[in-house]
């Protein structure tokens, strides 16, 4: 096989698509759409997860998740998540409280006094972690949630990846 010269290929480029290259571009299209499909929400999760303070922030990474069962009473699950960054790592327990809401009690390593924000859909949450990091989020509707911790002293804020409660 001979590779164009660049003539050839200013004239491939500029000439039309015809109905075989339409055809090809469809069939392409529909083996992606089959195999790998874009996520639904995908849209509202990009959007979702990019602010300003993103910009200035240090991203924590999703380490584990752990589903625990019988925690606060006989039925109820709980969810642990661990977010890790080079400054600190936050686990989180998800405990279902309703069926629209959940419980959120977290944990900062190194602890000390931060604040941390808990952002939803539809609003911001803040609370204060204790001198030992310990923090808690008592009712939070259910859907997309991401942290934003904040130490005192200008130190750069950690946000958490997304994450489904």
């Amino acid at each position: 096989m001979t590779m164009p010269d660049d003539s050839s290929l200013d004239e491939l480029a500029a000439g039309d698509i015809d109905d075989a290259d339409a055809r090809i571009l469809a069939a392409v299209a529909n083996l992606y759409s089959t195999l790998d499909p874009v996520p639904g929400n995908l849209i509202e999760r990009i959007q979702f997860g990019i602010t300003l303070d993103a910009l200035h922030a240090e991203l924590a990474d999703l380490q584990r998740t752990h589903t625990l069962a019988g925690v606060r009473s006989e039925d109820a699950g709980a969810q642990t998540v661990t977010f890790t960054s080079p400054s600190l790592t936050a686990m989180v327990t998800i405990t279902e409280t309703s069926a629209d809401s959940a419980r959120l009690d977290g944990w900062i390593t190194p602890g000390g006094v931060a604040v941390v924000e808990l952002r939803t859909a539809s609003s911001v949450l803040t609370t204060e972690a204790d001198v030992d990091g310990r923090f808690v989020f008592a009712e939070v509707p259910r859907g997309l949630v991401q942290l934003t911790i904040r130490r005192p002293g200008g130190e750069r804020a950690v946000i958490t990846p997304s994450m489904e409660i």
